[in-house]
């Protein structure tokens, strides 16, 4: 069959037409990216300069960059710049915040399924103190990051003092108290051993005597058999906060042994920094800090110390996660960003870059030969909190109930008492 010349300039239009629509068609497809998520808005209480860094550099590894809008919000604003921004219809599409400021914006948060990640799963993945996330709706939050509260204590006043080791146990206090606290002839105190007693100059209080508390039992909320939150604080229960409150505050009593602070003191941070007092409860994410403001500081990091029998191990730890917001557009995108912010391989190089513990199991297995690391890991697998309706009304509220104790007013029944009735009524309220 004869092609004429017409005819053949005619055919070779034609294919390069087909070959040059293909090539449009493919380049069409892959500008739409259809596995790329839309922008997403996340507000949190986690520094912004940190959570960006992360971001650039999961981002480095995928070929579809995450696009994370993130906002800083300070503690004490979130929850009133939170509910505003819902009401104005301007919200994140999830929030980052720790496990005890989640309970007044539960109403205001999407449950992931069981469905989506297994109860067994999320058991299996996080520490125990991640169990909080739980609930019959399904998974609250996913972790993030966890600060354990640790003890740093001055080796110079240790060995000076010819103090071998640092205490393991709350009881071995009296005896370092006899060593370490140092008193004039008027009896004004020149070193302690440690500060503990006071809200006012005891940095970290509320913490320290959260973890007191969950030593002997006492998860300090929980919901009973309605689901509401109430407080655990009985007198009369096997997890009474009477031992806790009875240890706490024996260190401001001038008539006991192991008197060692009292509320004109310097802040208890401030004073371990200048060498006046020999140990110092504080999170691990103070350690750079510690660093910075006493290069010549010479001190040590060890776990939090614990109930020598009967009690449970545990250290306050603050644990951030995210949540999804009920209101967002973009909840399944956003479960999709979260999903990637928190997988393995990356939670392991954000807890290098934090010089922090991981709130991931597997991340934590792999252990550490560092030396403060490896402290501050084991204090994470013994982390706790609690469901809390605002950490600085719950730290008045605590700190209320010792002054109240140490100066005589009421008696330690009754203190509690009256502690847990306010405290119920804080906790039915809402934002």
């Amino acid at each position: 069959m004869n092609i004429s010349k017409f005819q053949l300039i005619t055919l070779v239009i034609f294919v390069v037409a087909i070959i040059a629509g293909v090539i449009a068609f493919a380049m069409y497809k892959g500008a739409a990216h259809p596995n790329k998520l839309p922008p997403i808005t996340i507000w949190g209480t986690f520094p912004s300069d940190t959570f960006n860094k992360y971001v650039v550099q999961i981002n480095g590894t995928l070929s579809d960059p995450l696009v994370i809008k993130y906002v800083e919000e300070k503690p004490s604003n979130f929850s009133q710049d939170f509910i505003s921004a819902l009401a104005r219809g301007t919200g994140p599409d999830a929030i980052l915040i720790s496990a005890d400021r989640m309970l007044p914006h539960e109403d205001k948060i999407m449950p992931i399924s069981y469905q989506t990640i297994s109860q067994r799963t999320f058991v299996d993945t996080y520490i125990q103190e991640a169990n909080i996330y739980l609930s019959t709706k399904g998974v609250w939050a996913i972790p993030f990051t966890v600060d354990p509260l640790v003890m740093y204590w001055n080796r110079d006043v240790f060995d000076a003092a010819g103090v071998a080791t640092y205490p393991r146990f709350w009881d071995e206090f009296t005896a370092l108290n006899k060593k370490l606290t140092i008193k004039d002839q008027n009896g004004t105190i020149r070193k302690s051993a440690v500060a503990l007693g006071d809200f006012n100059n005891v940095t970290n209080a509320r913490e320290i005597f959260a973890s007191l508390l969950m030593q002997v039992g006492n998860p300090i909320t929980q919901a009973d058999s309605r689901g509401v939150i109430q407080s655990t604080l009985n007198a009369d229960d096997k997890t009474s906060p009477v031992p806790a409150i009875q240890f706490f505050s024996q260190f401001v009593d001038p008539s006991n042994v192991n008197y060692s602070w009292n509320r004109s003191m310097a802040d208890s941070k401030k004073a371990f920094l200048a060498g006046t007092v020999a140990t110092y409860f504080g999170f691990a994410s103070e350690l750079k800090n510690i660093r910075e403001k006493n290069p010549n500081l010479n001190f040590d990091v060890a776990s939090l110390p614990q109930a020598r029998s009967g009690g449970v191990k545990a250290t306050y730890g603050q644990l951030l996660g995210f949540s999804l917001v009920r209101s967002s557009p973009n909840v399944s995108s956003a479960l999709k960003a979260v999903t990637i912010l928190t997988d393995p391989q990356y939670m392991k190089k954000l807890a290098q870059t934090l010089y922090a513990a991981s709130p991931r199991r597997d991340v934590l297995a792999q252990g550490s030969s560092d030396q403060y690391l490896s402290i501050f890991n084991q204090s994470a697998l013994i982390s706790k909190t609690w469901l809390d309706i605002d950490p600085s009304r719950s730290e008045q509220l605590f700190g209320d109930m010792i002054n109240s104790f140490t100066s005589g007013g009421k008696t330690i029944f009754q203190t509690i008492k009256d502690t847990k009735s306010q405290y119920d009524i804080m906790l039915r309220k809402t934002f």
